[in-house]
Parts: structure tokens; C-alpha cells; sequence
């Protein structure tokens, strides 16, 4: 096959939702119809035990929510789908909204009980921001929720963006029976089943009496009635509006229940887009470029728990990725060559010779990579639009087990270095302090050291409220702030001073006292001399 089939073929994207909107289980459900897993797992099922197959870190399975974006890669007429499924958590934004920079389209999980929450309304902003194309799959129809037309309205109104269904509910709750296709102009009526993909589909004409019989004379009635409004509100469903980002089509349906899934599987198939061009610092690389580029967005340590690997995720952006080939490090300046490049079903890895505009591919990494660099064939570029945070919690690491000092030291370099916290150094007792944007990172942190590198540890919090990196052009008084400044001044892992500051007031003091040293917010600068 030619590199640009290859490359029609590709189609990535990330499930994106507010926590416990049923986003993994869409996941599962979508790999399931794609025929990548035989049996799904329901994730509060008391009577079936396997976990998610998205969620593999041992502390997903038991607090039963995704703190880690996962890669899933099957086949589907004749398309190569990438799924990225995302922490929903806030305390774990920073990974999405890495995520959401190395795909190409998202789908939007929302839940129909609670309609739109504050984190679907942050990661659309995300969303809007690149004119991201997006799919909304309106989840849990078999449980009594809101209006689905009072639901359009809201996510138009919260979400900035407008909405056009092209399926739509057959009632809702315990009486739930399936889905119209507005396109297709049919209804897909659904037995209800949890682990497997059910045969017995009935497509039915929406004027048909099939369709008294199959849901009852009110609900076809009623059905009917909605299609008409529908129809009359709504204008046509244009798919070049899609792709700018413009409208958002939406499916309902009820992912544990395999309601809906089809038919927003085959709608992205056909409407989805292609890889898509992004921006780097010097120019606009095309996905049809022969030469290849492409950027790391998130790393990962442990992913196989027995075997202390740790992985880069690398979206390819251009050219054809070559196992064994030599690939330049843009940041290091240096050449490269990856025997074992992966391609993942979550914690399965499988060794790939080569990869496309679009894949996702796992490297092993001993430590050359940090999250945004780029690899290509030569040409030095950088990629831009990789957000970064400043923290907003600190909190000091105590070791409670001297005999592990050194076990504990590694978990927290790697640990960190997967970009959901950041690691900072006081020189004044080499004492390590971490900053995050949650609470929940220093719980997940905390039981990783453990279980992965047998070192354990307590918290101890701290009461700053800005951590801002130092840079100036006057290197003497740079120093000399510094000096004065010892007890509130730590190194990130670049070695870069950073500015511990209590409250916003003491922030500003400082900053109108040392108008030749800059205050940086973010970690996204460039320390150069």
C-alpha cells in the first residue's frame, strides 16, 4: 500500500469527558464493535470482575477512573483508528490537554442525567481553541435525564458550538429502545447486553408500521413528531462544517448497554478527518511531507510494572516512521535509532516496523526525552502549542523509609518527568518538593512509588502559591536575588532557579523590587548562555 493510502487510512482521536460520564466505557464499547476485544468489562459490574481495558494502572482498576491517557490502536473498514482515552479528573487536565495537541478529532462524552459539567466545558475551550472537529455522544440514555431537546440547547449555549443530532432516543430511562438514524433514516432497535456486540439490529423505516410494532404506537408517534422538529430546526448536516470545528454532530446512546455505539462508530468513520497539518516554530508541516517529524506528547514509566520500561508516545506528523532507522533529536542535536518501537491495545505493546501520519508510537526511553520534543529527519524544528502549568499545590516529599532513599529518589525522577507534576529541589537540604494542579496527583504518586519502586513516603504541604521560573539579563543581580532569596528559591529539573512565593501580594513586591529580573509563569521559555 502507497504512502498516501497509508495515510488516508488514519483517523486519531481522544475521548474527552467530565469523570464517571461513562468516557472509558465508550472506549471499551468502540473497540469491541471494531472487533479488537471479544468481551467488554463493565466498570461497576459486581458480577464482572476484569477491569477496563483502557484502564491498566493498577490504581485505575480500583478507584475506577482513568488518572492516565491511554493508546488503543484496531482496524475497522479498512481504517487504522487511534483511540486516546483521557482522564476525565481535573486534577489530571494537564495530561488531556497534552492529548488533545496529538489528535486529529475528539469525541465528547456527556451525561444525560447531568448534562454539561464544568470539565466538559474546560476541555471544549481546549477544543475550540484549535477548531478541533468533535463528536458528541450523548451517554446513559437508559437512565431517566434530561429533555434531549432541553440537552442541545445547553450543550449550545455552555459549549459554543452548534449542534445538529443525527441520532435520536426512542424514549429514555428503564423504557429506552433505541436510536433513529437521522441520515440513514432508520431505527436501530437493541436488545440490551453488556459484553457483547448483539446481531440482531432491525433497521426500520420511520413511516413503516414495523415501527408501531417494535416500540408501541405512542413512542412512534412521538418519534415521528421529534424527527419533524427536528428537521425543521436543524439545518442540513453539512460534514465540511464538522471539520472546521463549526458544528458538532451528536449521537445518543448508552455505551454499557451498546445503545448507540454503531452508529457513532460508522459516522466517524465517514465523516472523520484525514491526519491534519500542524504548526511548529519555523513553519507548517504538511502530513504528506515525505520526511518524517513528530513530537512527543506524553511519557510514561512502568507501564509493565515487572520490567521498569519507560515509554515516549510519539505522534507522528509527517513521513513514514522506519523501525531502526536514525531519526534526529531535535533538542539534543543528536541521531537516534529505536529497535522496538510499539504500537499499543493499552498495557499490550506490539513490536511495528514502521508507522504513518497520525500513529501514535511508543519508544523506549532512557531518559533523552522530555514532553515536547521533536524528532525528525534533519530539520531542526519544534512544535508548538504543548500547553504547559504552572502548579498549584506544593507539598514536600519526606522519605519514611531510609533503607529506600535511593528507590525513591528514581520514582520520583520518572514519575515526574510523565509531566503530571513537577519536580523542584531546595539546595538547602537537597529537599525535593513536587507541585501539581490537584490533590489527586500526590494520592496516585504516593501509591506508585510504593507499588512500583517499593518506596514510601509522606506529603508534608507548604504554604506557597506560585512557583516562577528566574531569568535575567543581568546574571549578577540574578545571583545576587538568589542569595538573598535562599529560602524561598528551588531548581527545577533543568537546573533553572524558580521563586517560591507565599501570596500574590509578596509576587508583586518582589517583582517591582527586581525590575531587571523577569518572573516567568510557565516552564515554557528558553534558558539560553
Amino acid at each position: 500500500m502507497s504512502f498516501l493510502e497509508e495515510l488516508k487510512r488514519r483517523r486519531t482521536f481522544a475521548i474527552i469527558a467530565h469523570p464517571d460520564a461513562g468516557k472509558t466505557t465508550l472506549t471499551e464499547k468502540l473497540l469491541l464493535f471494531g472487533g479488537a476485544i471479544q468481551t467488554a468489562g463493565a466498570v461497576k459490574s459486581n458480577k464482572i470482575k476484569k477491569s477496563t481495558t483502557s484502564d491498566f494502572m493498577e490504581i485505575e482498576k480500583q478507584r475506577g477512573i482513568s488518572v492516565a491517557t491511554s493508546v488503543m490502536t484496531f482496524e475497522y473498514k479498512n481504517l487504522k483508528i487511534n483511540i486516546l482515552d483521557t482522564p476525565g479528573h481535573k486534577d489530571f487536565a494537564e495530561d488531556t490537554y497534552r492529548t488533545l495537541t496529538a489528535v486529529d478529532s475528539v469525541v465528547l462524552v456527556v451525561d444525560c442525567v447531568k448534562g454539561v459539567e464544568e470539565q466538559t466545558e474546560r476541555l471544549m475551550e481546549v477544543c475550540r481553541m484549535r477548531d478541533t472537529p468533535v463528536i458528541i455522544f450523548v451517554n446513559k440514555m437508559d437512565r431517566d435525564g434530561q429533555n434531549p431537546f432541553d440537552l442541545l440547547d445547553e450543550l449550545e449555549s455552555k459549549l459554543n458550538i452548534k449542534v445538529r443530532p443525527l441520532t435520536w432516543p426512542v424514549n429514555g430511562g428503564s423504557d429506552f429502545k433505541g436510536v433513529y438514524h437521522l441520515l440513514d433514516k432508520k431505527l436501530n432497535f437493541f436488545k440490551v447486553n453488556k459484553t457483547r456486540v448483539e446481531d440482531d439490529i432491525l433497521p426500520i423505516e420511520l413511516n413503516s408500521q414495523l415501527l408501531d410494532e417494535a416500540v408501541g404506537a405512542k413512542d412512534a408517534n412521538q418519534l415521528r413528531e421529534d424527527v419533524e422538529l427536528i428537521e425543521g430546526v436543524y439545518d442540513e448536516f453539512d460534514p465540511q462544517s464538522y471539520l472546521k470545528g463549526e458544528v458538532a454532530p451528536v449521537f445518543f446512546g448508552s455505551g454499557v448497554n451498546n445503545f448507540g455505539v454503531m452508529e457513532l462508530l460508522d459516522t466517524f468513520c465517514a465523516i472523520s478527518p484525514n491526519p491534519i497539518s500542524r504548526q511548529t516554530d519555523k513553519r507548517v508541516v504538511e502530513p504528506t511531507e515525505n520526511k518524517l517529524t513528530g513530537f512527543v506528547f506524553k511519557i510514561h514509566a512502568n507501564i509493565d510494572p515487572k520490567h521498569r520500561d519507560r515509554i515516549a508516545f510519539l505522534r507522528i506528523c509527517s513521513g513514514q516512521f522506519e523501525r531502526g532507522k536514525f531519526y534526529k533529536h531535535v533538542r539534543l542535536g543528536k541521531d537516534m535509532r529505536f529497535a522496538s518501537p510499539f504500537m499499543f491495545m493499552a498495557d499490550r505493546k506490539d513490536v511495528v516496523e514502521d508507522g504513518y501520519p497520525g500513529d501514535v508510537i511508543g519508544l523506549y526511553d532512557t531518559g533523552n526525552f522530555k514532553i515536547g520534543d521533536t524528532l525528525t529527519e534533519g530539520e531542526a524544528l519544534q512544535f508548538t502549542g504543548i500547553p504547559s502549568f504552572s502548579p498549584e499545590i506544593f507539598k514536600e516529599v519526606i522519605n519514611t523509609d531510609p533503607m529506600k532513599s535511593k528507590q525513591l529518589e528514581k520514582g520520583i525522577q520518572q514519575l515526574t518527568e510523565e509531566g503530571v507534576a513537577q519536580l523542584f529541589t531546595v539546595p538547602l537540604g537537597n529537599r525535593r518538593i513536587i507541585g501539581t494542579v490537584g490533590e489527586l496527583q500526590f494520592e496516585v504518586i504516593q501509591y506508585r512509588l510504593l507499588q512500583e519502586y517499593g518506596a514510601s513516603c509522606r506529603f508534608e504541604a507548604k504554604s506557597y502559591t506560585k512557583a516562577c521560573w528566574l531569568t535575567s539579563d543581568d546574571k549578577q543581580k540574578l545571583a545576587e536575588f538568589i542569595r538573598l532569596k535562599h529560602n524561598q528559591i528551588a531548581y527545577d529539573k533543568d537546573e533553572n532557579p524558580v521563586f517560591f512565593a507565599e501570596t500574590d501580594w509578596i509576587l508583586r513586591m518582589n517583582e517591582q523590587n527586581n525590575p531587571d529580573i523577569t518572573f516567568h509563569k510557565t516552564s515554557e521559555f528558553k534558558v539560553t548562555g
